[in-house]
């Protein structure tokens, strides 16, 4: 059964511009013939494909058509730039799923190695970017899990070193002298959002309790260090972010040896693509210097 390219690639509009008249803008039709071509394949594949909601969300079939349409895109481009043509002026574009420490720390100077390329990065927690790329938002990951999404590759790039860290003065009156985990699932901490168990998980480790329940919420990585250099909390800091700030006593280490290191990996379309292979080698070429082994 073949999938007719206007449909899918209509599909693929309307995830990416979040509505029905967005899509129908961005392509140049009208409304109606938007949702007539996305009613037409939903009926010739037999599945419901959109979450209507605002923003649309493709169900877990239509993010297997998203994904081939991305696809289908990125072939399309390639195959335009091996034939010498322009792709109408566009931009080589590639868009990628991200953790934000990655990015504060390693991830940005990866790209600076792979010029041509224009990037679109989505911000995720790196234990929920590979969701991004098996709904077809993105073409690559940096993630925590080394099961390849299907239809892609998994390639380890090495490990962020973590350290639980806090302000000298927060840790002479909040934690020190006591038990570490009971001073831990007492006092403040500093969480990056809802979905960030980091913290929690770290103290689970040492005894078995999660993290104290007066928690900051800052979502994002810079904020999230200076939250903690301020005094607000204790938390769960990139070893390269908080080594200056412990030189300079700025920062004071919690548990000396009792670190937490995270796997990353590299994942991306099963594509043979110059694109993505030319991101691929730059971004294990920095994470090779910036990450453990």
């Amino acid at each position: 059964m073949d999938l007719p390219l206007d449909q899918v690639r209509t599909l693929l509009a309307v995830v990416d511009e979040g509505t029905f008249d967005a899509a129908a803008a961005a392509l140049h039709v009208t409304p109606s013939a938007v949702s007539q071509r996305v009613k037409a394949l939903e009926q010739r594949t037999g599945r419901v494909l959109l979450q209507r909601t605002k923003p649309v969300r493709p169900t877990e079939s239509g993010a297997v058509v998203v994904r081939y349409a991305r696809q289908l895109a990125r072939l399309e481009r390639d195959a335009w730039g091996e034939l010498g043509l322009d792709g109408a002026g566009e931009p080589t574009r590639v868009s990628v799923a991200v953790n934000a420490d990655s990015l504060a720390t390693w991830f940005l100077p990866a790209l600076s190695r792979a010029p041509g390329l224009c990037f679109e990065l989505h911000r995720e927690d790196e234990g929920h970017t590979a969701v991004l790329l098996r709904e077809g938002l993105v073409m690559a990951a940096v993630t925590s899990s080394p099961d390849p999404v299907p239809g892609c590759t998994a390639r380890p790039l090495g490990r962020m070193r973590y350290l639980p860290v806090a302000e000298p003065e927060f840790a002479r009156t909040r934690i020190a002298g006591h038990p570490l985990v009971e001073s831990l699932s007492a006092a403040p901490v500093v969480v990056f959002d809802r979905k960030d168990d980091f913290q929690d998980g770290y103290v689970r480790r040492l005894g078995g309790v999660s993290a104290g329940p007066l928690r900051h919420y800052v979502p994002t990585s810079e904020g999230f260090l200076d939250a903690v250099a301020a005094g607000l909390g204790w938390g769960m800091v990139p070893e390269v972010q908080a080594r200056p700030l412990l030189d300079d006593g700025r920062l004071s280490l919690l548990a000396p040896g009792a670190w937490m290191d995270v796997t990353l990996y590299w994942q991306q379309w099963k594509l043979h693509s110059p694109a993505l292979a030319a991101l691929a080698e730059a971004v294990t070429a920095t994470a090779a210097g910036a990450l453990r082994g």
